[in-house]
């Protein structure tokens, strides 16, 4: 057991729950302080954490994997809290609604030292108004939608997780134990974080980016101007995609077609085929056992570095890498 630096007693850390959260939005973090807990325990120590799972109605709460989950009732704003985490599901559009729950959650959150949301509690946070003005993450598959909801945050699509002053928010579902952990190492040092995470069996801090679990692409315009170009562009990855070719294809100047795509896409026509040729690489390298240097021609990278470098600029983790962690299985792979 790690030694551990001095730490008030018995924190209060509240997760809210509402029905239709998802299960390890709230196990998952629940577990890492748990967790540290029971190790410092062993050790002859005092408890850091005492941990409460809260909703608005209980005795408890039906989460959306089917399974019910025990709360206690929303504490009064009176009882101290040191950390208030909000955890998301396809219930949070439901509770996002809730006004009273949406004013419960502003004014807990400004009496406790940090708060915190996990995937898309994040819309439940941002709809308090707290994340107006700072950097935030959710799952990757809504970050869009969240920024368009709400243009006063900054919605960052790659991190696990961000840390904004005292307001933290998570990508999708087991980042919120990266989370997690990432407290517990603010509050109680590295030693015990990675003691707890070797014995949790996971990385203290995850290789890569959530970009390398999501669809690499966030091409799709309003008014879908540039589908036809992208379908074309998918079609010919192998091809020398020259802007000259491309503004040709979309029947624009070279000119007119860099400053159209870039208000439509928010990207660069070359970073935008970068990005189409790097999921395109993604698939051959999980679902086939092509060697890398053929999936990086055929994939118009012309050169395995010209990849590794892509790969790691776009996701963080290098193409062997992202192999090992994704490949299907020996008997599934073509």
């Amino acid at each position: 057991m790690p030694k551990v630096p001095p730490f008030p007693p018995s924190r209060r850390i509240e997760v809210l729950a509402y029905p239709g959260v998802q299960m390890l939005d709230v196990t998952g973090p629940l577990q890492v302080f748990a967790t540290a807990n029971e190790m410092i325990v062993k050790d002859g120590g005092t408890p850091p954490y005492s941990l409460h799972v809260v909703a608005k109605r209980g005795p408890s709460v039906l989460a959306s994997s089917g399974l019910d989950i025990g709360v206690q009732p929303l504490p009064a704003m009176r009882v101290p809290v040191d950390t208030l985490l909000i955890a998301g599901g396809p219930g949070v559009e439901a509770a996002t609604a809730d006004r009273a729950l949406v004013a419960w959650v502003r004014h807990r959150a400004r009496r406790a030292r940090r708060v915190a949301s996990v995937c898309t509690g994040a819309f439940l946070l941002a709809a308090t108004g707290l994340l107006d003005g700072r950097r935030a993450a959710t799952h990757w598959s809504v970050c869009a939608d969240l920024a368009r909801r709400h243009p006063r945050i900054k919605v960052e699509p790659d991190p696990i997780f961000v840390a904004d002053g005292p307001v933290w928010s998570s990508a999708g579902v087991t980042a919120g134990i990266d989370l997690a952990l990432a407290l517990l190492e603010q509050d109680l040092g590295q030693p015990l974080a990675l003691a707890v995470a070797r014995y949790l069996v996971v990385f203290l801090k995850r290789p890569g980016g959530q970009a390398q679990f999501s669809a690499a692409l966030s091409l799709q315009a309003a008014d879908d101007r540039f589908g036809a170009l992208h379908r074309w562009i998918e079609a010919h990855l192998a091809a020398p995609l020259t802007l000259p070719a491309m503004a040709a294809r979309a029947g624009m100047s070279e000119r007119s077609f860099s400053r159209r795509y870039l208000e439509a896409t928010g990207r660069t026509p070359a970073r935008a085929v970068e990005a189409m040729r790097v999921e395109a690489a993604r698939r051959l390298l999980s679902e086939s056992r092509r060697p890398v240097k053929q999936i990086a021609r055929s994939c118009g990278f012309g050169s395995e570095e010209t990849m590794r470098r892509s790969f790691q600029r776009l996701l963080a983790v290098p193409p062997q890498d992202y192999r090992a962690r994704f490949a299907s299985a020996p008997g599934h792979a073509l």
